[in-house]
């Protein structure tokens, strides 16, 4: 029996957080803030929009993202792009890519390069 409660705001942004390998701590210095303070943000069923918005723009991720994120979205996600990836390719893991893959990686590098400058600032202005 699942007593989790679907809208637990604070669960998505811990799982939201967890997909993109970020710690608390990485999270806290995004915002400008301390662990304690995502931990308790994490155990808030509620958030405001303002503190919201704060935390997706530290994310990566629209607001909407957040309040509509499932785990069983994410699963069903990733299912289908194996299940189609599988039945359509022509060898036992034939991958046929719709991107180029070194667009990704660079897109993935200036975002984590971002994510870096913040964190940089963020400790900046703590000292």
């Amino acid at each position: 029996m699942n007593t989790t409660k679907p809208n637990h705001i604070g669960r998505k942004i811990s799982r939201i957080r967890e997909l993109r390998n970020m710690k608390q701590e990485a999270l806290a210095q995004a915002m400008g803030t301390n662990q304690q303070t995502i931990s308790i943000l994490e155990n808030s069923e509620l958030i405001e929009d303002e503190k919201l918005a704060e935390v997706a723009k530290a994310l990566g991720v629209t607001v909407e993202a957040i309040k509509n994120f499932s785990e069983e979205a994410v699963i069903n996600y990733f299912n289908n792009i194996y299940d189609n990836d599988f039945s359509h390719s022509h060898g036992a893991f034939g991958h046929h890519c719709t991107f180029n893959p070194l667009d990704k990686l660079v897109e993935a590098y200036e975002e984590n390069k971002k994510l870096y400058e913040r964190l940089l600032e963020a400790e900046r202005r703590n000292k």
